[in-house]
C-alpha cells in the first residue's frame, strides 16, 4: 500500500485484551472471538464514505508511476522508446541486464521487467476493482453526485491500466469489481477482446466526469475523451475518432480549466516549475522535498547522465541513451522539412558525434541544417545541456562503444531546481518534482492529423501538423549559448504545399510523431499499431548494430512475436496452462 494511503489509516482504540476480557464473561463453545482485526488495518464499513472512498482513489493515482515496480509505469521509457528505436539501453553490458534481451526482441517469458509491467498495471486494476466494489456496498450511504465522480475517475484509471496491459501484452485476463479472491479470479482466461471493455470504462468517464477538478491532478472529461479518442486510433476507428478530436480540439481545457493549447516553448513541456501547463491533458502528478521519494518523479532516475557529480543532474546511471538514429532524423533541408525519404542515415546527413573521442578532445559539433527539437531532446557534446554546462561528451557517457555518445534532455531537471524541485534526500538526487505527462495536446493533434488522412482531409491534416511545427519553430524557445546566440544551425519550416497524396501524407504525420514525442514512450506502439514495426525497426537495428554492435549487433524484430510481451510464465503456472495462454512465439 502506498504512502499516499497511510495517511487514510486510523488507530483502533480498543486493545485486544479488552476484547478478550469482555468476550470471557459470555459463555461461548465458539472461538470466533479470536479472531481480531489486524491493528492499523480499515474495514470496508469504515471505508464506505466519501472520504474513505476519495482515499481509496487516491491510490489508485499513485500506481501510474509503478510505485515499486519501476517498469510498470506509464512513462514506458523501456516499452515505448527503447524497443522503438528512440534510445539505447545505454550504460554497458553488465548493467540492468533484464533490459538487454527486450532491446534485442529476445524476451523470455521470466523476464523480470516483463513480469513487472503485468504486476504493475494489474496492481492498479485491483485497486480500482476495491474502489468501486466498496462503493457498492455503500449505497445510498455516499451522495450520488459523489458517487458519479469517483467512480468515473476509478473507471478512467481502470482504462489506463488495461490500455497498458493491452498494448503490452494483447488479450489479458479481464477482471473487473464483481469478481475477486474466492470468487474464481484465478480462472479468468485472456480469450477475450479487452478493447469493449476498455471502451465502456472510458465512455462511462467522459459522460460523468466534470470539465474541472478541484484537484488539477484528477482526470477530467476532456481527459476521458483524448484517451477514449485514442483507444479509437488503436482500432483504426478513424471516424469515431475524428468526431471525438473535433471536439476535444475546438473545447478541450485542462482539469484547472486552462483551453487546450500548445506551450509556447518547446522546453517548457518537461519543466517541474511549468507543471499543469495547458497542454497536459492528464500527467502523473510529483512532489519533492515532502519527507519521502515516494511523491517525487522516480521515472528517470536510472537513466541521467552518468558519472556528472556536482556538475551535472542525476549522477546515475545511463540506462536511456538516445540513439544515433533519432538524432539523425533531426536532420531537415534548406526548408527546415525532415528527410521523409529515409536518407538522414545516408553518409553526409549523419549527425556529427564525439564517437570514440575523450572529452578533453578537440571537437565541433555539428554544421549542418537541424530541427531545433533534437537539443530538446538530446544531449550533444558541445550544446549546452539546460542550465548545466556545456554537454562534455564521453565523461557523462559510461561506455560510449555499448551505448553510443548522447544523453536524454527531456524530464531532467535544471541546475536551479536543486533542493527546491528536485530531492537530495535519497541514495540519487534523481528524484524530482516534474510530472510525466501521459496525454498532451501536441499528442492530440497528431493524432487527429491521421485520423483527417484516413477520413480524406489531407489539409486538415497539414493544418495539425504545421500547429505543431510552428511551436518548434519559436526561435525564442531555441537553445542558446551564454552570448544569445542559437546552439547549433536550426532550420525548420512548415508543410506549406497541399497535401493531395495520402500515403505522403500519411508519411508526414508519422514522421512528426517521431520527432515531436521522442523518448516519451509512443514509438514503438505507434510503429505496431501502423504495422510498420517489422521494417521500421529492423533497418533501425542493422543501422544501430552497426555503431553498437555489442548491444545491437545481430539483434532482429520477428512479425507475429515481438509486437507483444509474452504472458509472464510465472502467472500461467499459478492460473496453469488451460486457463491463460501464452502469445505466439515464446
Amino acid at each position: 500500500m502506498s504512502d499516499t494511503i497511510q495517511l487514510l489509516t486510523k488507530k483502533r482504540t480498543a486493545l485486544a485484551t479488552l476484547i478478550l476480557a469482555t468476550t470471557a464473561l459470555v459463555w461461548s463453545c465458539k472461538d470466533d472471538f479470536l479472531e481480531i482485526p489486524a491493528t492499523g488495518a480499515l474495514t470496508d464499513s469504515q471505508l464506505a464514505t466519501t472520504k474513505g472512498l476519495d482515499g481509496q482513489l487516491i491510490a489508485v493515482y499513485a500506481q501510474l508511476n509503478g510505485r515499486s515496480t519501476r517498469l510498470a509505469s506509464a512513462s514506458n521509457w523501456l516499452w515505448g522508446s527503447i524497443r522503438g528505436g528512440d534510445a539505447n539501453k545505454g550504460t554497458n553490458p553488465g548493467d540492468y541486464t533484464d533490459i538487454n534481451p527486450i532491446q534485442r526482441f529476445e524476451t523470455i517469458t521470466t523476464s523480470v521487467p516483463v513480469q513487472d509491467k503485468w504486476n504493475g498495471n494489474y496492481e492498479g486494476v485491483a485497486r480500482a476493482n476495491a474502489v468501486l466494489r466498496i462503493m457498492a456496498k455503500a449505497g445510498s450511504a455516499i451522495p450520488e453526485a459523489d458517487q458519479k465522480r469517483i467512480a468515473a475517475e476509478t473507471r478512467f484509471l481502470r482504462g489506463h491500466y488495461y490500455f497498458e496491459l493491452k498494448r503490452e501484452f494483447g488479450n489479458t485476463p479481464y477482471v473487473d469489481e464483481s469478481i475477486d479472491y474466492g470468487t474464481g479470479i484465478e480462472k479468468v482466461p485472456n480469450n477475450a477482446d479487452l478493447w469493449p471493455k476498455i471502451e465502456e470504462d472510458f465512455k462511462y468517464a467522459y459522460a460523468n466526469l466534470p470539465e474541472t477538478q478541484g484537484a488539477v491532478g484528477r482526470a477530467n472529461k476532456w481527459a476521458a475523451a483524448s484517451y477514449l479518442a485514442k483507444v479509437y486510433m488503436y482500432q483504426s476507428k478513424f471516424s469515431e475518432a475524428k468526431a471525438l478530436y473535433d471536439l476535444i480540439i475546438a473545447n478541450g481545457k485542462t482539469s484547472n480549466g486552462k483551453k487546450y493549447g500548445l506551450v509556447a516553448k518547446y522546453s517548457d513541456i518537461f519543466k517541474a516549475s511549468n507543471d499543469n501547463h495547458e497542454e497536459s491533458i492528464f500527467a502523473i502528478q510529483a512532489a519533492a522535498n515532502t519527507g519521502n521519494v515516494n511523491n517525487a518523479n522516480p521515472e528517470f532516475d536510472l537513466n541521467f547522465p552518468y558519472n556528472t557529480g556536482t556538475a551535472g543532474p542525476g549522477n546515475c546511471c545511463g540506462f536511456f541513451q538516445p540513439s544515433f538514429e533519432l538524432a539523425n532524423s533531426f536532420r531537415t533541408t534548406a526548408q527546415g522539412l525532415p528527410l521523409l525519404d529515409g536518407s538522414y542515415n545516408n553518409a553526409g546527413n549523419e549527425v556529427k558525434t564525439d564517437m570514440g573521442l575523450e572529452s578533453s578532445q578537440s571537437f565541433t559539433p555539428d554544421a549542418g541544417n537541424l530541427d531545433p527539437r533534437i537539443d530538446h531532446s538530446i544531449g550533444r557534446r558541445g550544446i549546452p545541456y539546460l542550465d548545466w554546462q556545456d554537454f562534455p561528451g564521453k565523461d557523462w557517457i559510461r561506455e560510449q562503444s555499448y551505448g553510443g555518445p548522447y544523453s536524454p534532455k527531456k524530464y531532467v531537471y535544471y541546475k536551479s531546481d536543486v533542493g527546491s524541485l528536485q530531492d537530495n534526500s535519497s541514495w540519487t538526487p534523481g528524484y524530482t518534482a516534474i510530472n510525466f505527462t501521459i496525454l498532451r495536446f501536441a499528442d492530440v493533434l497528431l493524432m487527429a492529423a491521421e485520423a483527417e488522412i484516413e477520413v480524406g482531409s489531407l489539409e486538415k491534416a497539414r493544418e495539425y501538423v504545421n500547429l505543431v511545427r510552428k511551436r518548434a519553430a519559436n526561435s525564442a524557445g531555441f537553445v542558446k549559448r551564454s552570448n544569445g546566440s542559437d546552439a547549433a544551425k536550426y532550420v525548420i519550416g512548415t508543410y506549406d504545399t497541399a497535401w493531395t497524396d495520402k500515403a505522403a501524407a500519411r508519411t508526414a504525420v508519422r514522421f512528426e510523431r517521431k520527432l515531436e514525442l521522442s523518448g516519451e514512450g509512443h514509438r514503438f506502439f505507434d510503429l505496431v499499431r501502423w504495422k510498420t514495426a517489422a521494417t521500421e525497426l529492423n533497418a533501425y537495428l542493422t543501422y544501430e548494430g552497426r555503431k553498437l554492435s555489442g548491444a545491437l549487433g545481430g539483434a532482429k524484430f520477428t512479425t507475429n512475436q515481438d509486437e507483444y510481451s509474452p504472458i509472464p510464465q510465472a502467472q500461467i503456472d499459478l492460473q496453469g496452462q488451460d486457463v491463460l495462454k501464452q502469445n505466439p512465439g515464446y
